[in-house]
């Protein structure tokens, strides 16, 4: 008894003694400009929390998400893993933050942060600090790029941090969309001939779409149900009829006119499923062989990323997890556990050796949210789904 009181002193010291340093580095640091503050629980919350097949990023703050996935992913401790650039965005405009995913790729390589309607949060400005962005090569070493449009205070506070600044703008969100298009064809110095469309009145069909164009260098531009705007027909016609089309969601987010509609502009193809949680596995199942365009993940050995299905800010935060380190596809899940179609498909990528579990391979996921969006039991059923198991069944951790 003595001994474990021992260590409850001893843990209790140490907490105190990291939450010392840290009110002393906070003494320390510069004024940062005024904005949405974090709390002392949020402090001493840990940020992450693992099993032995999951990380948890741990909040449901999407500006808070948004600056632990940057975190995580650019530790900016030398040239190879610091950050090209920073995209900021409005953490209330869902279309205009899910097309600026498309900036996060090479050559740009950066997070997307989060600013509000008063200004940079405290979180994000020190995000910012952190990670010194070094600039992009091809593109005149610009280090922030502000997409759509933001509080005016904004810009006045990035001029403390002597930062290169570009900005991308649109009127409406298929503008957005269709100017983050032709800034990244700009960028990176070629026009990509696929590009995916969705809806922006559903973002619970659309939001799959957001990790692939943070992996790879399709955009994603923006339709209503039935009509297609006038500016994601212009970023079109620049395919000059050779466009790869690939339409996310089914006929109730874009109707089968629209689908006919755009096949003027290229081939049309259809990726849907009844509802989100399917949409969002078969978009990850997906795989277009002769243009290499999809995940196409249907065998074990790769990694997710579940997110809540009601919470696009927060699915949005977290899609640099597709484009470093164990690249991750979105699956949606509810609170309290994967929905059926979801725990079928999880379970088809079980991993299975025949001799012993280090034959691999292994699943991975990250879970964003914290215990309120997704509960403990929530993430070890996700943990308990991705382990290796036997390839004859039985318990996954007897007979070796």
């Amino acid at each position: 008894m003595k001994k474990i009181i021992a260590i409850g002193l001893a843990s209790l010291l140490a907490v105190s003694i990291l939450a010392g340093c840290q009110d002393k580095d906070n003494a320390s640091q510069p004024s940062y400009p005024s904005g949405t503050n974090t709390t002392r629980a949020e402090q001493l919350n840990p940020p992450w929390i693992a099993t032995k097949n999951t990380t948890r990023i741990n909040t449901s703050d999407p500006v808070q998400a948004a600056v632990l996935a940057s975190r995580t992913l650019w530790t900016s401790t030398n040239d190879s893993n610091t950050a090209g650039i920073v995209v900021l965005v409005d953490s209330d405009n869902w279309q205009v933050a899910a097309a600026s995913a498309d900036l996060i790729h090479h050559p740009s390589n950066g997070p997307i942060l989060y600013v509000t309607k008063d200004g940079i949060p405290e979180s994000t400005w020190n995000e910012l600090k952190r990670l010194k962005p070094k600039g992009s090569k091809s593109n005149h070493g610009v280090q922030v790029i502000i997409v759509g449009k933001v509080a005016a205070k904004v810009e006045e506070q990035l001029k403390d941090l002597d930062y290169k600044i570009d900005k991308v703008e649109g009127d409406n969100p298929a503008a957005a969309a269709q100017a983050i298009d032709a800034y990244y064809a700009k960028v990176a110095g070629d026009v990509p001939k696929s590009v995916i469309v969705g809806s922006m009145d559903q973002p619970e069909y659309t939001l799959p779409a957001v990790n692939w164009i943070a992996h790879m260098p399709e955009p994603l531009l923006y339709v209503r149900e039935k009509e297609i705007p006038q500016e994601t027909i212009d970023a079109l016609k620049k395919r000059e009829g050779a466009a790869n089309i690939y339409v996310i969601g089914p006929e109730s987010a874009v109707s089968g006119k629209v689908l006919d509609a755009l096949s003027a502009y290229g081939k049309a193809t259809r990726i849907s499923g009844p509802d989100p949680f399917e949409n969002a596995i078969q978009f990850a199942k997906f795989k277009d062989h002769k243009t290499g365009f999809g995940w196409g993940i249907d065998k074990p050995g790769h990694n997710f990323s579940f997110v809540p299905a009601d919470a696009e800010m927060l699915s949005i935060a977290v899609a640099p997890f597709s484009h470093l380190g164990k690249h991750a596809p979105m699956l949606f899940t509810d609170k309290d556990g994967m929905p059926d179609s979801v725990m079928s498909y999880v379970m088809s990528l079980q991993p299975k050796f025949e001799v012993t579990p280090t034959e691999g391979p292994y699943n991975h996921a990250w879970i964003t949210g914290d215990e309120n969006t997704i509960t403990q039991k929530g993430q070890s059923e996700i943990d308990d789904m991705l382990e290796i198991v036997p390839a004859s069944g039985g318990d996954a951790h007897s007979g070796h």
